[in-house]
């Protein structure tokens, strides 16, 4: 909170004070904390996966403050929920309604700068899991890692690039801070300000897809700048231990990857059939419509979900391969969510496999992802995230309908909360937002994306009989 009081100082601005309580609270709070829990103990799985829960709603709490103190957002709720769309990277917003919040009249691009950077801040922290940037950056608080290496990064498996967890996840936040930077000064160079290079770069990495304007990234009309973050949303819906391997000269471990070929195999099938289909619709097969499809796919895709076009004037068929996306989700092992690309492909062996065994009903047929045999364990495991993912989706989307909202938008809202997307559907698309959305609807999709962010088990194991035992 130290940097946007000093932006918020910087440019005179009156969220200064917003900032400074803000951070006089959380010192008040967790310095206590820290000098009480600061010994060496060793976690079991039970503590690790309440203590990951428990830390992101701390964090989304302490996100919130400055929104609601500095009088940015003055309603707590709508506070909540900004905060933590940000620190879950889903980018689903409230602010842009001059009718529920009339001290910004002109939207995002009323907030003051120390406001804007926080948004995006608390995103990039995000992006890698507040547990693992924990365990790399803040070694103080001298507690063992593996337990919340493994509740945390997200995906079915995490493939671990070194032996010891606190190394793993400083190699990765080494990889993430470069790429960071690197995004910063492209942005930079492409035409962007210095401030808005730096607040897309935090939310681009971690797939979170904040804006400092309210058209986000449609606000540019710049080419460059639109494939400079296409570029880095891809980067970024990639598995990071991919990433380790490239810089360590391994790049064809990683072209032979099946997941990474699955993945490139959708981004480019999706961009074909959307601008296909756009272009004949419109009958204009021009570089701006293969530009939208290929950037609106990839943002699903990755669940980044920055906007360069309203994907809702497309025709159907656009739209339905949209929300097929928003269920798809990043690479295992990188910042997006949804369901991964690696569970869909075991989803669609098993299929394939439980097809064959019904023909030959004595064969031993193993499921094989690559070089790599799954486990029965792996399978069950993804079956019930499924099973789990589905169900609480179609829950939501049905409680939403409950609340004036059409099919189509309890549908977008449901699927883009869980998946950590933002933009959904119907009157929560890409140019639009949350702030008319019942309360009710606005804590049940904070729950969903808190869910979906710690990939559902971490969180569920929590209402088990036998966690409490």
């Amino acid at each position: 909170m130290v940097v946007p009081a000093l932006i918020a100082w910087g440019y005179n601005e009156p969220d200064l004070v917003g900032h400074l309580r803000s951070m006089g609270i959380c010192i008040f709070i967790g310095l206590p904390v820290w000098v009480f829990t600061r010994k060496n103990r060793s976690l079991n799985s039970k503590d690790g996966f309440a203590i990951v829960t428990l830390a992101w709603i701390l964090v989304a709490l302490a996100g919130a403050l400055p929104f609601y103190l500095s009088g940015a957002i003055p309603n707590f709720t709508d506070a909540w929920f900004e905060s933590m769309s940000g620190v879950t990277t889903t980018g689903a917003s409230i602010i842009g309604n001059p009718q529920t919040l009339p001290n910004l009249p002109n939207g995002i691009e009323s907030l003051p700068h120390g406001i804007l950077y926080w948004r995006s801040f608390i995103q990039w922290i995000g992006g890698m899991g507040i547990i693992v940037f924990t365990i790399a950056i803040l070694p103080l608080l001298g507690v063992g890692g593996v337990q919340l290496f493994k509740a945390e990064v997200p995906g079915p498996v995490a493939d671990k690039i070194r032996p010891r967890v606190k190394e793993t996840a400083k190699i990765l936040w080494m990889v993430y801070v470069g790429l960071t930077a690197v995004e910063a000064i492209l942005l930079s160079i492409s035409g962007m300000s210095g401030f808005d290079a730096i607040c897309h770069a935090f939310t681009t990495m971690p797939t979170g897809g904040f804006s400092t304007q309210n058209a986000s990234i449609a606000a540019y009309g710049n080419p460059a700048i639109q494939y400079i973050i296409i570029l880095f949303m891809f980067i970024a819906g990639v598995n990071f231990t991919l990433h380790f391997r490239s810089l360590t000269g391994n790049l064809k471990f990683c072209l032979k990857d099946p997941e990474f070929l699955a993945y490139l195999g959708i981004i480019v099938m999706a961009t074909l059939f959307i601008f296909l289909n756009v272009a004949s619709a419109q009958g204009e097969w021009t570089h701006d419509n293969f530009l939208a499809s290929l950037f609106n796919s990839v943002s699903i895709l990755t669940t980044t979900g920055y906007g360069s076009a309203d994907y809702e004037i497309w025709p159907y068929f656009s739209q339905y391969l949209i929300l097929i996306l928003m269920f798809i989700g990043g690479m295992g092992g990188s910042t997006g969510g949804g369901m991964k690309v690696a569970r869909i492909i075991l989803l669609v062996k098993y299929a394939a496999t439980e097809t064959r065994r019904m023909l030959h009903s004595r064969a031993i047929i193993p499921i094989r992802i690559g070089d790599r045999y799954i486990g029965e364990d792996v399978v069950r495991n993804t079956l019930g995230f499924f099973l789990f993912y589905m169900s609480i989706f179609g829950l939501t989307a049905l409680v939403l309908t409950t609340l004036n909202l059409d099919f189509e938008s309890a549908i977008g809202a449901a699927a883009s909360a869980i998946g950590n997307i933002g933009p959904g559907l119907g009157e929560f698309g890409p140019t639009d937002n949350y702030a008319l959305l019942h309360p009710i609807g606005k804590w049940m999709l904070t729950f969903c994306m808190l869910l979906g962010r710690l990939e559902i088990f971490t969180i569920m194991v929590l209402f088990s009989r036998t966690f409490w035992k």
